[in-house]
């Protein structure tokens, strides 16, 4: 992994660069694979001048518009709690969405569409299903109730092997998932906090040309448009840089790489059980626990697999890095720091959901956290940050000819998405392609942001990309 060098006047970029990684393939050693999901470069940035965004504020152009857009809310029926990454789809189509933190969602439909359905579906909740001609352009509020699951069903077919359960899942991939190779179009969202306050957001639509899961070829990514914005004077006297982009998110749909959490000769490091069943979309959905043994030592993962129990297939995953040594997990993902930090994971957490069309399940959603704390020499207090990314399928299709980006034209996955905050002054920046809908705390800061556009412009002033 190369080196990331910021030109930052007169600083000794070479005792001051932290590099920390994501995830790591040292994991699991003795694989000869060296993976890197998300490497952030830490450097001083002393006194150096920070740019401001003049440059990139474009005026607002008149744009057709081709789509409906509703927007809403999803909550428990009984306790009205939001109820997070619920997935949106129009039924009959490929077009979805989830919903946020919030439970808020925004949906974005063709013009033409009047007529049709919308699924929704949570893990635990009955699905439903609600006429497209129901919803109003904003405000919709989508209650569901939860789906009991009966003794008889769980005694039903209970395997009584755990672990046996996961093997035969990741065995029968090539049967239960997308088998062709196929065009999706993803929303993704990554941002950087210092303690709870925002410092730097990226979004981007991208376009995935997903392999069959079967095949060893790595997917491929193309950026279509993408935004993104730093506010360097929270950052004291740091910058971050993020290294990976949607990569980040994509490798972790464990069914298409499942070497970088189960490898063959890593799943025998595990205690796998059985916790209570649950439903999504009025299947039976078997829950397994899993965490590393009491005598494997090395820093592996703990967390919770869902698995259709009539098919074996592996509908979501919850997990995270079991730190059990804060040093030996600090040597994994800290690749170069200045001499006068310590950086500690707290936490490290993964996410993953699948989804369904004519019996073939396909990746539909991922996210990753990574929260770090930096203790200075000869400072009192301490820095926390962390570091959130998230991807959502929108919309696909097969990729009949199997036509892959030039390599020019796709993403490395090295990629550090470039500060280029000319889309925030753009309202309608995104168009007709469905989004995340932003959280309260990032519906502020984007904002924020167009207000300093706004005047930044009104001042003449100039910025440097």
């Amino acid at each position: 992994m190369s080196l990331i060098i910021i030109n930052l006047d007169k600083i000794n970029i070479k005792d001051s660069i932290l590099k920390l990684s994501i995830m790591t393939n040292k994991l699991f050693q003795g694989t000869n694979k060296m993976y890197s999901a998300i490497i952030l470069a830490i450097l001083f940035i002393g006194m150096a001048g920070i740019p401001n965004a003049s440059a990139f504020f474009q005026d607002e152009q008149e744009q057709e518009i081709n789509f409906k857009q509703y927007k809403g809310e999803i909550r428990d029926a009984d306790n009205k709690k939001p109820l997070v990454f619920a997935t949106l789809t129009v039924e009959g189509t490929n077009i979805s969405t989830i919903s946020n933190t919030e439970g808020e969602f925004a949906l974005k439909v063709p013009k033409d569409m009047s007529e049709g359905n919308v699924l929704i579906s949570f893990l635990g909740y009955k699905t439903k299903l609600l006429p497209l001609a129901q919803f109003k352009d904003g405000n919709n509020k989508i209650y569901m109730d939860i789906s009991i699951v009966e003794l008889s069903e769980v005694s039903l077919s209970i395997p009584t092997n755990a672990e046996g359960l996961v093997r035969e899942t990741l065995k029968k991939r090539g049967q239960n998932y997308f088998d062709d190779p196929t065009l999706m179009t993803a929303f993704y969202r990554e941002t950087i906090k210092k303690r709870k306050r925002n410092v730097s957001l990226s979004e981007a639509v991208v376009n995935i040309y997903k392999t069959p899961y079967t095949s060893s070829r790595k997917d491929a990514v193309q950026l279509y448009k993408a935004r993104k914005s730093t506010d360097y004077s929270k950052l004291d006297t740091i910058a971050l840089k993020l290294q990976g982009g949607p990569f980040n998110a994509l490798f972790v749909d464990i069914m298409k790489y499942p070497e970088y959490i189960f490898a063959d000769n890593s799943l025998n490091k595990y205690d796998f059980s059985f916790d209570r069943s649950t439903k999504v979309k009025d299947r039976q959905i078997f829950v397994v626990n899993f965490i590393q043994k009491p005598s494997v030592h090395e820093q592996l993962y703990k967390g919770k697999l869902y698995i259709d129990a009539e098919n074996k297939i592996l509908t979501s995953a919850i997990y995270a890095l079991n730190i059990t040594n804060k040093h030996e997990a600090s040597k994994l993902f800290v690749r170069r720091k200045p001499r006068n930090a310590k950086v500690w994971p707290n936490e490290v957490a993964y996410r993953v959901d699948y989804r369904e069309k004519n019996g073939r399940w396909y990746y539909g959603y991922s996210n990753v956290l990574l929260e770090f704390k930096i203790d200075w020499d000869k400072k009192l207090f301490n820095s926390v940050y962390s570091m959130t990314c998230e991807m959502a399928v929108t919309d696909w299709e097969k990729n009949l000819s199997n036509e892959m980006p030039k390599s020019k034209e796709r993403i490395k996955t090295s990629i550090i998405l470039g500060d280029e905050a000319i889309g925030f002054a753009d309202p309608d920046f995104w168009g007709e392609y469905n989004i995340i809908e932003p959280e309260k705390s990032i519906e502020s800061a984007i904002k924020k942001i167009q207000r300093q556009l706004k005047k930044s412009k009104t001042r003449g002033g100039t910025s440097a990309p």
